[in-house]
Order: C-alpha cells, then structure tokens, then sequence
C-alpha cells in the first residue's frame, strides 16, 4: 500500500518516523511524498505542549478532510498525542482509524497487513530506518535513549515517554555505522538530555563509553553534532573529554531555561546561575570561536521583571551564538500548572520580543567573527551555474544544526551532502 508518513514535532520523532517506516517498507509497503498519492496517512504526533497540540490537531483534521473528500482510506494516530490524550482523541476523532502510542509500531504494522487480509511479517533489515521522502540521507538523527528522570516541574514529557531507556552503546555505533554506509556525512545525537544517557543501563553517564567509541569506529570526516546537553551534569571536565574527540563538533546545545537561582529552583533545574556561567566560560576560553546553542524560557510562574533582567544580562556577558526562546505554557499534570503567581501570556511574550530583539545583535556579531576565515560546509542544495555565470550552493558550518540555526550561500558548484571549504 502507498502510505504517507507525517512527523511533527522534535529530532526524536523523526527518528521514530524512520523505523516506523523501515518496519512498513520491510512489509512491503511504499512510502510516498504527500498524502493525495497514498491510501494510508499516518501521522506521527507531538504532545509537548499546547500550542503543539492544537498544531497536531490541525493535521489529524486536514487528513481526515482527504479522507472525506476520497482521497485517503485510512488515517493513523500515533506517537506522543496519543500517549497523553488518547481517550479525548478517540472521542473527538471518531474518523481516525487507528491509534497507536509511541514506539508501538507492531499496532501500526499488523493494522495495515489486517487491511490487505495479510499474514506479512516485518522483517527487519539493516537499522530498521529508511529516511522518508524529502529527508537528506547525509544529515541523519541517532537517538539514543526515550524518556526522562529530570522532570523539570513544568514538563511534561516524564509522563508521556516515561523513565529514561537508554540504547546500548554497542547498538547505537551498529546504527550509526548502517547510517553511514547509507551517507551520512552528520551524526546528529538526540536524546531529552545525552549528559543522563546510560545511567539506567550503566549505573553512571554513558555519554564519554559512547562518543569514545564513535570516535574509534566512524569514517574520515563525519561530523557527531551534540544537542540536548543539560546544564545540571555538564562539568569542566566533560567540555575537556568533547573538545578532545575526533568526530564531534565544536557545537552543543545546552538549554538553560533560566539562570535566576530562585526560578531554576522551581522549574526542579538542579543548577545555579553561577554554574551555568562557569560552564560557559571555560567553553570559550577552551575555543573562542565554540559555538553554543541554548533555549530560554520566559512567564515562567513567578518570574519578576528583576529575574527577567538577570537573563539578559547574562546573554551580553554570554555572547551565545544562538538562542531559541519560548512561552511557558501551563502543561496539564505537571507541577508548575498549578503553582502561584501564573504570568499574564502578554506580558510573557513581552519578554520574549525583548530577550530576542537583544540577541539578535549578539548573534550577528558572532557571526562577525567569521569574515575571512574558511569553514567546512555540508552542502544541502546547490543551484546549477547558468551560461557565463557561476552557481550556487547552501550548507551548514559546525556552527549550524539542521532546521534550527543559519545557513552558508557561497558562490561555486557541488553536489548535495559533499563537504566544501568555504570562504
């Protein structure tokens, strides 16, 4: 059958998307590139929080507007969504076919061989993942664990993927290797906080076993990027350890949230503002052209004007080189929905234009400092030269991770997913 796989929300989910789909190719089904060419959609959902709720609900309504109209036979639910909503959704949905909660891909699996009145087994081949239509194969995400033990007391992600359960090491190099020999040239690491990864399997952080490992087994010249690092187990130490390996980038994202001690202690961010500020400055005084992600919250639940103002005073003496910042949203079963002195939304993304406008001007002076001076670039697309003129191709430095930070345009020729020496 022609099936149309939809992934919303993060990296991780689009890890799940690909096995999901390396189970319906092994069974003999084909992934197609939009939901008008397939008589399965299935969308894989996300749950974190309200606004991405109502985001996800949007698409399962705009399946179900194919379905009316005959262009779609079946539609199925799956992932986080039906992990924290599924008796609203069977209520409020009634034209879904199928709901099937995160990772269980065998529900998924048998419901579309019971439509084609089939006894096909899923085999499995290779990692079990195939990059889905429009997917690079030379950027690819390795997940390497679900769930968490942090709960931060305004997440709700504990109570939709559970306790953290981590791959084993010996698995994830087998995985990385497979993704390799399919071609990717970037290994982007996923997991809801890689500084925790192994601890349920180990006893202690497995992060150092496995990128040591990686660093051991991997090809000349493919990139290991880091993201999700939490501040709260990151050490001088470890920034030594990944300064020191072969394969990954001068890149992490480490998303402090805050650094107003009072308001890391009500989110359950086991951290100091004076932590994070050490962590980050031996970061750049390790390499000063390191480039550093991090994500911000503002509204949170009690946040003065006073803690505001220590954030962005911390992002002029910080000069990270990217930020991504967002609303607090009051996220039904976890503990800060309930606390006291809840933020007007509007004075919450008050805050936000003004945390962005500042870094903004940081961020271009960051990126300043790279007149002049040659980066590697992983080309994702390139325009073919026209009679008497050259072309042109866009990529990703170290400094970029996909979807979420910049892009290189330089003036020459090359293929998609090469590697080029950029001026």
């Amino acid at each position: 059958m022609n099936v149309f796989l939809l992934t919303m929300g993060c990296a991780k989910n689009a890890v799940d998307s690909e096995r999901l789909g390396g189970r319906l190719v092994s069974a003999g089904h084909r992934i197609v590139a939009s939901a008008e060419e397939a008589e399965v959609g299935i969308i894989n959902t996300c749950g974190f929080i309200q606004d991405a709720v109502k985001e996800n609900v949007d698409a399962i309504l705009d399946l179900e507007a194919l379905k009316g109209a005959g262009a779609l036979r079946h539609i199925v639910v799956a992932g986080c969504l039906v992990n924290r909503y599924e008796s609203e959704l069977r209520k409020e949905l009634p034209s879904v076919d199928l709901f099937a909660r995160a990772e269980d891909w065998d529900a998924v699996v048998n419901y579309l061989a019971g439509l084609e009145r089939s006894e096909t087994a899923a085999s499995r081949t290779g990692c079990g993942r195939v990059p889905l239509p429009g997917t690079p194969r030379w950027s690819r995400y390795l997940k390497v664990g679900e769930g968490c033990d942090t709960f931060c007391s305004y997440c709700a992600i504990p109570l939709i993927r559970g306790r953290l359960r981590s791959a084993p090491v010996e698995a994830l190099v087998e995985e990385a290797l497979t993704l390799c020999r399919e071609g990717a040239r970037e290994l982007c690491l996923v997991g809801q906080d890689l500084t925790a990864y192994g601890t349920d399997l180990y006893g202690t952080p497995g992060i150092r076993r496995l990128l040591t490992e990686l660093d051991a087994e991997l090809p000349q010249g493919v990139w290991v990027r880091l993201l999700y690092m939490h501040p709260d187990r990151m050490t001088e130490d470890l920034v030594d350890f990944l300064c020191g390996r072969r394969t990954v980038l001068r890149y992490l994202d480490v998303p402090i949230q805050h650094v107003d001690d009072d308001v890391l202690a009500r989110m359950n961010r086991r951290t100091t503002g004076e932590h994070i500020r050490r962590i980050f400055r031996h970061i750049r005084e390790n390499d000063p052209l390191f480039a550093i992600r991090t994500t911000i919250m503002t509204g949170f639940p009690g946040e003065t004007e006073r803690q505001f103002g220590r954030v962005l005073d911390f992002l002029e003496e910080a000069e990270l080189d990217r930020v991504g910042a967002f609303v607090y949203s009051p996220e039904e079963g976890t503990p800060a929905a309930s606390f006291p002195n809840q933020i007007p939304r509007s004075m919450a993304e008050e805050r936000y234009a003004r945390l962005m406008e500042l870094q903004a001007g940081i961020t271009q002076a960051r990126s300043e400092l790279f007149l002049g001076r040659d980066l590697d670039v992983l080309v994702e697309d390139a325009e073919a030269p026209e009679e008497g003129a050259g072309g042109e191709v866009w990529g990703r430095s170290y400094r970029d991770a996909p979807e979420v930070d910049g892009a290189v345009c330089a003036a020459g020729t090359a293929a998609r997913g090469d590697l080029v020496r950029v001026r």
